[in-house]
């Protein structure tokens, strides 16, 4: 070895220059050169030169006198291989197998481990005294910007350095980790755990093995794992044995390098491999699978041969065993076959390209399918031409099935008839000889006592044809021009007659039992329709004609002999509404605006035993507004671990909660009224509440809510579903007829939406019936964030808006985005809001300004609620008012004795500021003392900050309300602002005047996202 050094030498000393040679001798005497491997045919060594961050690295190649170095220098050899060489030499002299160096920091090394479905890189730097963990990013290291040990990295080094800090991982998931697998393979210090290894960017394939399927036609396409496979590292990375080599234990450690023993030498054990798993469909969680098999049968043979197999070249190692592929035949020539059938009110055509007679093949959507018999071999030219013979003739596309209706379908089955009568050419069916349409369909009413139907029927060559009345509706609602008859053939649907009256006719059909008993909430729209058709009305729509005739025709109602209170004319007039209702045995929605008393007015009609589900927060309000208005009935709240039912009560008195978890039991009872409080409770009609709801027996139903419609239409359909059940249709029904056609601005669908439930909503609003209250006064208080805040803020809004853009691109739903958006909102509220943020610093600029408008007010003599949907932003306000000396109150879902603390508020010595989260404050609260009302952070909703606000501006205030919705400026709270207006658009369309409803899209988040 010693003679091979030294002929390097000599090699080296006359191939370069003097000036290379007299620097390497430089860098040697400055203690620069370093050995990193040596594995008997070559050495790796490195030379740290003064002002470089990295080190050269030198191979001397011992057998063929050859070198190499990655400085990228024009010399050759440069100055850092003759530094090699002369250290070398000069480390053999002494007995040492390479060169050492105390100037020359450490290697650097690293040790992988999984973590689940995850990686963890660790570094460490290796020098003779052992291992150093390398912590941070090796570019703060070396700059001197980190402690840590002196070590000596390589480009490659520097590569994966750079890829960990963009990550800002140490940690890597299967997509990062792969991308970091090829700089590891040119790594030579590289663990898992504790076992060496070398890293191969190569994919390791599993085994694939085509055989004739057994007992059966077809074949089978058997995977197994490659045996060179030892363990996952996770999914996607695996440890195997190198190539060429048996399976073995695992290799021991590979010890530290020191400059005094043998660890560079060549290890006799090779070092296991650290290689991506290829065959994606095979690899990482489908690993375990495997062994496993793969049937193909006789239809699937093409996509065997010209599609599986090719693809497997790359994904797997791949043998075939079998001889029963079929024979490839170049015989066989391409035709068209045309399949024409009825479907519906169209002619189906369907021209398909095959090959053989019968066919053997098919093609489809480009491909060859095997049917039977030979395989052919494709003759796209010949293809070609049958196709454009297709098109001459008939029009048509290959492989393309099309429906005709209409004088389209009476044309086509015209030209498939010539196309027929030439014997070279293939029909199917004769759906196309059968089409011969009559005069347009009539329709007539059939009316008796609760019953309704309708027939369609024209006049035919032979006699009366029909056509079935479903058939008709969904042939007029998905825009056709004909039907199919009941005795065959089709026929025109009468479209004047359907356009002035289909959609009550649909509403009718849907109303209807099996045995065509007609739901009483139906008879408003049959009396309307027998009205258009000049139809005699059934006698039993004469009891509900002051219904349909107007609100003011309702006859007054007696008011029960026990009221204790005056009602107001308005209230006087929805008690007359629900009277009537209840008589009728129809159910209502009663939407007054907040504040009117929908309590008292229900009270009003009750009659026999009642049940009153409400929020919990109410449920004791309930019970005093009994005893205050009906001291004669006897109230019961159905509550608590022991609760039971009182036979005896007059009102029984419940909570959400206890109506999901007791339908069973409350659904025993017959109550002779059911009323939902606070019923927005029931919107979303897969929620468990809802459907309990919808179980509850009574003879009358009431749903009280100030707000039936918050985000969706479907939230008005299911509290129309609980108080007469079916008079929407169904889900799916209604979404066709009314929500979609309103989200897309087609003001008929409004109007008739309005019409339909016209007769079972009654919504009143403060400004229009309610004149003695004061004036409300919105307005909107902007704060500006200061410079710290700002900074919190748009670190955040950029973070957020990438995570946001890409769930949305994906097809993420609209709440998980909503939900990226929190921390963004909490930044404009109080950046310690935001997780990671100091919680005792200043308080925010937007707590500032609120509690200056407090003192303010309260210096003034008034009196203001606070609301908040974050407690954690109540608790910050907190501090502030006791600094500033205003005594307040707070109620909030942790608040025990909420009465006590709303009495404290409401007495005139009281404080002058309640705090409130706007979940346990927005409802069922009356706070007439206060005059000011603060809406802390801005929500999407606007009918749940109505709510907030009405718990001052309510029958029994006196004073003018001012209502604050503090905004921060240039924040996403201004875009939220804007889509409040969209939300109450929404709610106008079904009770109001607008005709457009519009809901919360990607587009409306991407712009609070620029905001």
């Amino acid at each position: 070895m010693q003679d091979a050094i030294q002929k390097l030498f000599v090699a080296i000393r006359q191939a370069g220059s003097a000036r290379s040679w007299s620097r390497g001798i430089e860098l040697t005497r400055g203690d620069a050169v370093v050995g990193v491997t040596d594995d008997g045919d070559s050495l790796v060594l490195r030379v740290k030169v003064p002002g470089r961050t990295v080190s050269p690295t030198v191979t001397l190649y011992l057998d063929d006198e050859e070198w190499d170095c990655d400085c990228d220098g024009q010399q050759d050899p440069c100055e850092h291989v003759s530094a090699a060489v002369i250290a070398t030499r000069k480390a053999r002299q002494l007995g040492r197998s390479l060169p050492t160096s105390n100037k020359a920091g450490g290697r650097v090394a690293y040790r992988l481990r999984a973590d689940n479905d995850r990686v963890v890189v660790e570094r460490y730097a290796l020098t003779p005294a052992g291992k150093t963990p390398i912590k941070g990013s090796l570019a703060t290291l070396l700059a001197g910007r980190a402690d840590g040990p002196k070590v000596e990295p390589t480009k490659v080094d520097l590569s994966i350095d750079r890829l960990l800090t963009m990550k800002r991982l140490s940690s890597l998931p299967l997509d990062s980790f792969l991308s970091l697998l090829p700089l590891l393979a040119d790594v030579e210090e590289v663990a898992v755990d504790d076992v060496p290894v070398r890293v191969d960017k190569r994919p390791l394939k599993p085994l694939a093995t085509l055989r004739d399927a057994p007992h059966k036609k077809g074949f089978v396409l058997h995977f197994e794992n490659n045996p060179s496979l030892r363990r996952l590292l996770v999914a996607g990375v695996a440890l195997c044995d190198p190539c060429g080599h048996a399976t073995t234990p695992a290799a021991p450690p590979h010890p530290v390098a020191d400059a005094s023993s043998k660890e560079h030498a060549s290890s006799a054990t090779p070092r296991l491999q650290l290689r991506p798993l290829g065959g994606m469909a095979l690899s990482g969680r489908r690993l375990e699978k495997l062994p496993c098999e793969r049937y193909y049968g006789p239809a699937q043979v093409v996509t065997l041969i010209g599609e599986v197999l090719p693809a497997l070249a790359d994904e797997a190692v791949l043998s075939i065993v079998t001889k029963r592929l079929p024979k490839r035949s170049r015989d066989l020539k391409p035709r068209v076959v045309v399949e024409v059938a009825q479907h519906g009110a169209a002619l189906r055509v369907l021209p398909l390209l095959v090959y053989g007679d019968p066919p053997c093949a098919r093609i489809d959507n480009g491909a060859l399918v095997h049917l039977r018999g030979p395989l052919p071999i494709r003759d796209e030219r010949a293809e070609a031409r049958v196709s454009e013979r297709l098109r001459a003739q008939l029009d048509l596309p290959l492989n393309h099935r099309r429906d005709f209706v209409g004088q389209q379908a009476r044309a086509m089955a015209a030209k498939l008839r010539d196309y027929q009568n030439n014997p070279r050419h293939r029909v199917n069916g004769n759906a196309h000889r059968t089409l011969y349409p009559p005069k347009p369909l009539s329709a007539s009413l059939s009316l008796g006592e609760g019953c309704f139907g309708v027939r369609f029927e024209a006049q035919g060559g032979d006699g009366a044809v029909t056509a079935d009345t479903a058939a008709v509706m969904r042939a007029w609602q998905q825009g056709e021009l004909l039907v199919p008859l009941m005795e065959g053939g089709w026929a025109e649907l009468p479209h004047n007659w359907l356009a002035q009256h289909g959609h009550r006719l649909a509403e009718l059909l849907a109303a209807r039992n099996p045995e065509g008993q007609l739901a009483r909430h139906a008879l408003p729209v049959l009396a309307a329709l027998c009205r258009d058709l000049d139809y005699p009305p059934p006698a039993d729509l004469q009891k509900l004609r002051p219904l349909l005739e107007g609100f003011e025709s309702l006859p007054p109602a007696a008011l029960p002999s026990d009221l204790t209170a005056t009602l107001r004319g308005y209230q006087q007039r929805g008690v007359d509404w629900l009277t009537f209702l209840r008589d009728a045995q129809l159910g209502a929605v009663l939407a007054d605006d907040m504040g009117l008393g929908k309590t008292l007015q229900t009270l009003c009609v009750f009659r026999g035993r009642s049940l009153v589900v409400c929020p919990r927060s109410v449920v004791h309000n309930w019970a005093a507004e009994v005893a205050r208005f009906r001291p004669s009935l006897r109230s019961h709240i159905y509550h608590g671990a022991q609760r039971k039912l009182d036979p005896d009560a007059d009102v029984t008195l419940t909570t959400y909660a206890i109506l999901r978890r007791d339908i069973d039991m409350l659904n025993e009872v017959a109550w002779d009224t059911a009323v939902l409080d606070e019923a927005q409770a029931i919107k979303n009609p897969d929620s468990q509440v809802a459907q309990a709801a919808y179980r509850l027996r009574a003879k009358f139903r009431v749903s009280l809510s100030g707000t039936p419609v918050e985000n969706r239409l479907l939230e008005l359909w299911s509290q129309m579903h609980f108080v007469n059940r079916g008079l929407l249709g169904g889900r799916g029904d209604f979404k066709a007829r009314y929500e979609q056609p309103i989200a897309q601005g087609q003001p008929t669908a409004a109007q008739r939406l309005r019409q339909r439930i016209a007769p079972f909503l009654l919504r009143r609003l403060k400004r229009e019936v309610a004149t003695e209250l004061p004036p409300r006064t919105d307005s909107v208080m902007l704060c500006a964030l200061s410079p710290r805040e700002r900074e919190v803020y748009d670190t955040i809004r950029l973070a957020t808006r990438k995570q946001v853009v890409q769930q949305l691109q994906q097809g993420g739903s609209v709440l998980g985005a909503l939900e990226a958006l929190l921390r963004l909102r909490q930044a404009s509220c109080d950046s310690a809001l935001v997780p990671g943020q100091p919680s005792d610093g200043p308080v925010s600029s937007k707590v500032e300004r609120l509690t200056n408008a407090l003192e303010e007010a309260a210096a003034e003599g008034h009196k203001a609620l606070v609301f908040s949907q974050w407690t954690s932003l109540l608790d910050r306000v907190a501090p502030e008012l006791v600094a500033r000396h205003l005594d307040y109150v707070r109620l909030d879902g942790a608040t025990r004795n909420r009465q006590a603390v709303v009495e404290r508020f409401q007495r005139d010595d009281g404080p002058p500021v309640m705090l409130l989260s706007l979940k346990a404050g927005g409802t069922g609260l009356n706070l007439t003392a206060a005059d000011h009302v603060f809406l802390l952070d801005p929500w999407w909703n606007p009918a749940a900050e109505d709510q907030a606000a009405d718990r001052a501006h309510r029958i029994g205030q006196d004073k003018p309300v001012m209502v604050y919705r503090l905004v921060s400026k240039d924040t996403v709270e201004e875009g939220i602002i804007q889509l409040q207006n969209k939300k109450r658009a929404l709610a106008d369309a079904a009770l109001g005047e607008a005709d457009r409803a519009t809901q919360l899209t990607r587009d409306d988040l991407l712009q609070l996202l620029d905001a």
